[in-house]
């Protein structure tokens, strides 16, 4: 089966081997991603633009393995203050309200960096 796969340029892709996302067949998995832009953290200290930003970018992926986001079938959110939920849930409302994926979101101690407080994965399954 054909794999196609998506990179975003994150300096984290080639040092630890991985993509963004990949496509086999109908299922598109979509790696953990946080609110990183050219190496700095988009919306310090706001979850909500972080959880924005996360989900514009992983529309976008989507979107370069021929999908869009109905396609999304989970979400996987991990928070470092679950104190935010009403505003990673709020912005999560915003991208899949109509959509409604099944949702987890936990809360870590922290992320590669600490200025991130939110990441997301999603799987997918397109036509």
């Amino acid at each position: 089966m054909d794999k196609k796969r998506v990179f975003t340029g994150s300096p984290w892709e080639p040092a630890v081997g991985y993509c963004r996302a990949i496509r086999i067949g109908n299922r598109i998995e979509v790696a953990g991603t946080t609110a990183m832009k050219d190496g700095e953290v988009v919306g310090v200290g706001n979850a909500y633009e972080q959880t924005k930003f996360i989900l514009q970018t992983i529309e976008q992926a989507l979107h370069q393995l021929n999908a869009d986001l109905s396609a999304v079938v989970r979400t996987r959110m991990f928070v470092t203050d679950i104190s935010q939920w009403e505003e990673i849930g709020k912005a999560h409302g915003e991208f899949f309200r109509d959509i409604q994926p099944v949702a987890t979101m936990v809360e870590v101690k922290t992320l590669i960096d600490p200025q991130l407080l939110v990441e997301i994965e999603v799987e997918a399954i397109a036509d």
